[in-house]
């Protein structure tokens, strides 16, 4: 690959375009095997969808609801996050609106959620890394001795790069891919992701419903959850509205407020008082249906790589894995420099 292996005098540097739970994984692990990791995001802080709302005297988890531990390396990721104080299992009196049927649900699903709030975890992993933020990253080129990046805010960063690995959403990987990954390419266009609204809504007081969080199989909404239910949270009462997927593709471009109103009626007809006040958000990619299932991509002729959840079957587990995946082969590949 040109680049000293892990161990030689000088440790290879790499840059990571992303700081979403995939990019921080891959991240950690990279770092923690020696070498020199660069992370960058458009956003103000790390973790994504993993994000979380604040205002004065409120907070709201409005991407991200909850995610769940299966595999055995993440379950032993999560156990070290609720050592550390930054995650927590919630429970959730559960119902289901589908239709004319309305229930209670019984759930042996474990949900856990960040703590205090649900970017909690994503800061935790970042604590150690290099991270800048904001930093929108417009292009990458190769320049000897290898790639160098263009951010809209600090133009041609001097550094030059070993390796790029991206840890974006699958549509923003083909306009930053270069020319000589046509096969990364076709595989981003190959995802489709999903948009989703949000809608944040403060109370003054406690609401009175008997549940705290439901699947919504009707109307507009696709999920509602008391935020305040969740563990570690405080501030004013507060409740996120998600719509589904194809209502959100749907009014992609409308305006906050004819959203608001249509989200909010649909909250009325399943019990929901009028807010005192609500904050939208309309995340362009939400979920990626389906979801693939090639885990990460590695071109270590090029030194460019790709992880995500939409790789990796969705959700927060599913991008936790695909970081670490990616960052395992771009290991054994300078293993075998």
């Amino acid at each position: 690959m040109g680049t000293k292996a892990v161990g030689a005098q000088a440790a290879p540097h790499l840059a990571l375009i992303g700081a979403g739970i995939a990019g921080l994984s891959c991240a950690t692990l990279l770092q923690q095997a020696g070498l020199e990791v660069s992370l960058f995001d458009k956003g103000r802080g790390v973790g994504g969808r993993m994000s979380t709302r604040r205002g004065d005297g409120w907070q709201c988890d409005h991407g991200a609801q909850y995610f769940t531990a299966r595999h055995p390396e993440f379950r032993a990721e999560v156990a070290r996050w609720q050592r550390a104080g930054v995650a927590g299992q919630w429970q959730p009196r559960l119902w289901l609106f589908d239709g004319d049927a309305t229930a209670g649900r019984e759930s042996t699903v474990e949900r856990f959620v960040g703590t205090p709030a649900m970017t909690a975890p994503a800061r935790h992993l970042a604590r150690t890394l290099r991270v800048q933020a904001p930093a929108t990253i417009r292009q990458i080129r190769q320049q000897a001795p290898g790639w160098q990046l263009l951010s809209a805010e600090h133009g041609w960063l001097e550094p030059h790069f070993a390796v790029v690995l991206l840890a974006a959403p699958a549509p923003q990987a083909p306009t930053l891919l270069p020319q000589r990954a046509p096969d990364l390419v076709a595989l981003a266009s190959s995802a489709v992701m999903r948009a989703c609204w949000a809608l944040m809504l403060r109370f003054a007081a406690p609401v009175d419903l008997p549940f705290d969080a439901a699947f919504v199989n009707q109307g507009p909404l696709r999920w509602i959850a008391r935020n305040s239910s969740k563990p570690g949270r405080s501030g004013d009462e507060t409740w996120l509205l998600h719509a589904r997927a194809e209502w959100s593709e749907a009014h992609l471009e409308e305006d906050a407020e004819s959203v608001a109103a249509t989200l909010l009626h649909a909250f009325g007809q399943l019990g929901g008082p009028t807010p005192e006040s609500w904050t939208a958000h309309r995340w362009r990619y939400a979920d990626t249906e389906p979801a693939l299932a090639e885990g990460c991509a590695w071109r270590p002729d090029a030194g460019l790589g790709l992880c995500g959840d939409w790789l990796n079957g969705g959700k927060v587990e599913g991008a936790w894995l695909s970081g670490r995946m990616l960052a395992e082969q771009v290991l054994r590949s300078f293993a075998r420099c």
